[in-house]
């Protein structure tokens, strides 16, 4: 038997999941409200939250999968791509709790633990497919030729997809976090009510950046005419904006499924909890012949759970770490 305790600290949750012999017993999250206020993550404030929710959350998420620390058999931890002191108040934890039991430590990138959550049940993906993993900080394509062996097929030139939805949130003076609140506001509106620009970029590269200030003029131009534009219309402009940025993710998945000729298709981060992206890639799925994997909405977002299995996986292959180990803040999948 293999008991795995996964922990993440990658930006502003603190997670700890417990997975024996590849099932999930326990996921545990603590979210920072703290952010809110200022409209974004602090990355100071973040830190500090997390070394005040490290020792309960861990402690909850072994109480929930009913074992003992003592049962545990090996630590796997979010070494990055993250905010760095976040990652250092995990990665820290982490090897102190090894240390003091003697187990082996397990290092976890944090862009494959998502696209590895497919992994947590079933249905589950053969190898290869084809993931589009999509979050606040990252919008990338992914071949995923087995469990660690992935190739990066396209990226962001600079705007991830989340980012693009909370910074056109602020635009449209919505609180943060704002990219929940368009998809909320997007059912109740009309996705043709507004064209926005969908970028040329070659290949299987992206672009948000230049979306993002077309929102902003568009919006600016409509509140000359009309100064209660947004109050009047934003389920529209939500529904129009979040239409856009979906078409622009899907038509460069489907251009990677024709190149690479792989039908298995999925999703995964944050932003794979979107509503409309999840309704339209079922749509383009069927029409396109795919098999298509979502996973569950405690999946999507940063999650230990996502640490756990891909610490699970590691441990079969003893790829361990020492405890010179330290954190990066970027890391390629």
């Amino acid at each position: 038997m293999a008991v795995i305790l996964g922990i993440e600290s990658s930006c502003d949750e603190t997670s700890a999941a417990i997975c024996i012999d590849g099932e999930i017993k326990s996921n545990i999250i603590a979210s920072q409200a703290v952010h809110a206020k200022y409209g974004g993550v602090v990355p100071e404030l973040a830190s500090r939250a997390h070394q005040q929710h490290i020792i309960p959350t861990v402690d909850q998420a072994i109480q929930q999968a009913k074992i003992r620390k003592n049962d545990i058999d090996a630590v796997a931890f979010t070494r990055g791509p993250g905010l760095l002191g976040s990652l250092l108040v995990g990665t820290s934890f982490a090897k102190s709790f090894a240390l003091a039991r003697q187990l082996p430590l397990i290092d976890v990138n944090h862009m494959q633990a998502h696209i590895l959550a497919h992994f947590i049940d079933e249905p589950r993906p053969a190898f290869p497919f084809l993931c589009l993993t999509v979050s606040g900080g990252h919008t990338q394509i992914v071949l995923v030729k087995d469990y660690f062996d992935m190739e990066l097929l396209g990226q962001t030139l600079d705007d991830a997809a989340g980012e693009a939805f909370d910074k056109t949130a602020k635009i449209l003076n919505l609180p943060y976090p704002g990219g929940p609140l368009i998809d909320k506001y997007a059912k109740e509106g009309n996705p043709d009510s507004f064209k926005l620009p969908e970028p040329q970029i070659p290949d299987l590269n992206f672009s948000f950046s230049g979306l993002k200030t077309a929102i902003l003029y568009m919006v600016q131009a409509e509140e000359k005419k009309n100064p209660r534009f947004l109050q009047e219309n934003i389920a529209d402009v939500c529904a129009s904006v979040q239409s856009r940025i979906v078409s622009i993710l899907l038509n460069k998945l489907k251009k990677a499924a024709l190149q690479t000729g792989v039908r298995q298709i999925a999703i995964a981060g944050g932003v794979s909890a979107n509503s409309g992206l999840r309704e339209s890639l079922q749509e383009m799925g069927l029409r396109s012949g795919w098999e298509v994997f979502i996973p569950k909405f405690e999946y999507c977002t940063d999650n230990a759970a996502m640490i756990a299995i891909a610490g699970y996986h590691k441990f079969l292959k003893k790829e361990f770490v020492g405890q010179d180990i330290t954190p990066l803040a970027r890391m390629h999948v």
